[in-house]
């Protein structure tokens, strides 16, 4: 690396000829310095020294020269002239060199010339800002070039083909080495890759990974209806970042049914009327929470249960059709279409309905009675069988018999006996009366 800043190099250069002292100022060629090209830096002087030899003497910065600085890789040439062969670097720039014509005839003289080095070079950018930014909030980057001569600062984002110059979007402050990018009210879509490019000769590129921080209302997925026996299949989703956390639970208890980071599935096997209701996703995020329901319904086809029956007894039909089913179904019998005599007598519990029916079958010969159970979901026909009551034996006709009996003369004998009570008191009562009045009288009227 060449140290030629704060370094003063000397070179003296001998000329063959001297017939005249110094009297004017040297002069100096720069060519164009461009960083990491080499160049060569001409001294020549305006005019020969008189009885002695011209000494050309080359400083930077005006410092004399210091045995700890290196002069590798710095050369001069011997002749009329001096050269100073050098590769420029941006350490260069703005600093000066001072070429020095000098005598030491009859008397010394001595001339010099000074000028300014101006280096061609661009550095590599460096950005600056938050790479974080929350939705909403704004996103500010500020992009410095140092180069010369100054370079043309843009700013692109990957996978836009366009410089984010914009009167109504993006602001982009430029100044000379500076441009910084503002985007008000950042959103999830401005997350990416920015670049800043530094137009230059030598063009320079420096890229930024932006992230938006961000967080929406989840989303519910899956079936709300599901028939009895399936599987309940819910997933529950939340587009943000970080990831939130995902929670399930159920209005009315208090228990997690299932969690998860970004997304949540519910699952639910053989599904029965008791699961329905509503079911709550909540979703964590920067210490916000956003809540979505969703309300879910079992479809339970009707169907006849166990205990339903006919039976029939003295020409007597009797018939229950017990049926259950979600939503709660209804119960016809179509053995009642073409009758106006009969009673029907409905109960109700929870998806349970039990339907009554009572009527004459004088004269008929049916074995069976249909019911129909139905509900939005479906329908559903019970035949029940008619089952006869069996008939009371001539023993019980007069066992029966003989019991009434018995319990007709046990009341008569009672009634007979209370009279007879009823008339002994009131005989005495009035033997009574007439014994105090002096007067004695039986009567039993």
């Amino acid at each position: 690396m060449f140290v030629l800043i704060w370094v003063t190099l000397i070179f003296t250069v001998r000329s063959n000829s001297a017939n005249s002292d110094v009297s004017k100022k040297p002069s100096v060629m720069i060519p164009p310095l461009t960083e990491g090209q080499q160049a060569t830096v001409t001294c020549t002087a305006a005019s020969l020294c008189s009885g002695s030899d011209p000494n050309i003497t080359w400083m930077w910065r005006g410092i004399e020269p210091n045995s700890s600085y290196s002069t590798e890789n710095i050369t001069a040439s011997q002749g009329p002239n001096s050269t100073l062969t050098f590769k420029p670097s941006a350490k260069h720039h703005n600093t000066t060199i001072t070429c020095t014509v000098s005598c030491t005839g009859n008397k010394t003289t001595e001339e010099e010339e000074t000028v300014t080095l101006n280096v061609h070079y661009v550095k590599k950018p460096e950005i600056t800002g938050q790479t974080t930014v929350k939705e909403g909030d704004a996103l500010n980057l500020t992009c410095t070039v140092d180069s010369f001569p100054a370079s043309v600062i843009t700013w692109t984002k990957h996978g836009v083909n366009k410089s984010l110059i914009n009167e109504t979007g993006p602001g982009l402050i430029n100044d000379t080495g500076t441009s910084t990018l503002v985007i008000q009210n950042v959103t999830a879509e401005d997350s990416g890759q920015y670049f800043c490019t530094a137009k230059h000769p030598n063009t320079q590129t420096q890229d930024i990974n932006i992230t938006v921080m961000y967080e929406k209302k989840p989303e519910i997925t899956g079936d709300t209806t599901v028939e009895e026996g399936q599987v309940l299949n819910l997933t529950c989703t939340a587009d943000s970042l970080p990831p939130a956390l995902i929670t399930w639970t159920k209005h009315g208890a208090n228990t997690t049914l299932n969690n998860g980071t970004g997304a949540a599935t519910l699952l639910i096997y053989n599904m029965t009327p008791e699961h329905a209701g509503q079911f709550i996703c909540t979703a964590e995020n920067m210490n916000n929470s956003f809540i979505e329901k969703v309300d879910i319904t079992v479809k339970v086809l009707p169907k006849i249960l166990n205990g339903s029956r006919c039976e029939v007894q003295s020409e007597v039909l009797t018939c229950v059709c017990i049926s259950q089913g979600f939503p709660l179904p209804t119960i016809k019998w179509p053995l009642l279409e073409n009758l106006t005599e009969y009673s029907v007598t409905t109960t109700v519990s929870n998806h349970t309905i039990t339907s009554k029916v009572i009527l004459s079958v004088e004269g008929s010969s049916g074995t069976s009675a249909d019911c129909v159970s139905r509900n939005k979901n479906g329908e559903i026909k019970g035949n029940l069988i008619v089952n006869k009551a069996a008939e009371e034996g001539q023993n019980m006709k007069l066992f029966r018999i003989v019991t009434q009996l018995e319990t007709i003369i046990t009341f008569l004998i009672g009634t007979v006996f209370s009279a007879s009570i009823s008339c002994l008191v009131w005989i005495c009562c009035r033997y009574a009366i007439m014994i105090s009045t002096g007067i004695l009288y039986f009567a039993c009227a």
